[in-house]
């Protein structure tokens, strides 16, 4: 069985000379949920352009789901669905509408269109025969995922689905993008909410300056990280982080609270606590965190800041 998506060797040069994507080769497995990274600026949304047919590549391959996307353009097309960043749509269509228009433009008979079901499951039903522009951010964010599915594809391609929406519809999007996977449907997730990347991926590939610098499971990528972070509670009051301390970085939260990154492949915790206590401080609480996806995101990128 080939995989949902096959990258090879994909360049891009736009005619300022610019070298958007450099060799860019990845596998996205079917039945993943495939999480692409990287600052801005990187590549992502370039290579997902192309998937969709939006911008030729300089040099390369790329199939989707066994298609070719330059010998079969159309059926590689039809078998995936892209949610964009940015929230475009007829403000004078109603959602219903909407949905039907976009089947009508993937040659959907009409007795095969889901609509309503989409709608429903987006929790958008009472919602069907308003104007788009009278919907929430949040709303026409749903809209758009329901736009991409209407034709039923087997890959599902969300370009920061959730960027400017509350917790609460983050997590109700996220819910149904589960269902969804649980279903059969691939899904490759860019998104600058690391956490989210974390819990949902199974695998992650990291872009930069237009490369390939990480790509493994997400539990393997996260054993790469050699930062750990010990925070101490104090008995009494400090008034600046003790000299000396043999850690990465040191921080005084409020007058109590020590927070300490170290490399755990040369130091331990109890060491730590000993060079403390060495410099007279009596530690009352302590707690450790282990380093997360953002922590190796940084490492990889050499970035200042997280966005993805």
């Amino acid at each position: 069985m080939t995989a949902a998506i096959e990258i090879r060797d994909v360049e891009k040069v736009y005619s300022d000379g610019k070298r958007a994507l450099k060799g860019v080769s990845f596998d996205v497995e079917r039945g993943q949920i495939f999480g692409l990274l990287g600052p801005n600026g990187a590549g992502k949304s370039t290579l997902i352009n192309i998937l969709a047919g939006l911008v030729n590549k300089t040099a390369g391959s790329a199939s989707i789901w066994g298609f070719d996307i330059d010998d079969d353009p159309r059926n590689a097309k039809r078998a995936i669905g892209i949610v964009p960043q940015e929230v475009l749509f007829d403000a004078f269509f109603t959602p219903l509408e909407a949905l039907e228009l976009q089947a009508g433009m993937y040659g959907v008979a009409p007795k095969d269109r889901r609509s309503m079901e989409i709608l429903r499951a987006l929790r958008l039903e009472d919602k069907a025969n308003a104007y788009a522009r009278t919907l929430s951010g949040g709303m026409k964010r749903r809209l758009l995922i329901g736009k991409a599915l209407v034709h039923n594809p087997p890959i599902l391609i969300l370009d920061e689905p959730t960027a400017g929406v509350d917790i609460e519809l983050r997590q109700q999007l996220w819910e149904y993008v589960r269902q969804l996977h649980a279903e059969g449907t691939t899904v490759v997730l860019t998104t600058h909410y690391l956490e989210e990347a974390e819990e949902l991926c199974d695998r992650i590939a990291i872009i930069n300056h237009g490369e390939v610098i990480a790509n493994d499971r997400t539990s393997t990528l996260l054993a790469t990280a050699k930062e750990k972070i010990l925070i101490a509670v104090l008995a009494s009051d400090l008034d600046a982080v003790p000299k000396g301390l043999p850690v990465l970085k040191a921080e005084l939260v409020g007058k109590r609270e020590l927070v300490l990154t170290y490399n755990r492949a040369e130091i331990r915790a109890g060491q730590l606590l000993s060079a403390l206590s060495e410099r007279g401080l009596t530690v009352d609480d302590v707690s450790t965190r282990e380093a997360d996806l953002e922590d190796v995101f940084l490492n990889l990128t050499s970035a200042g800041v997280v966005d993805a």
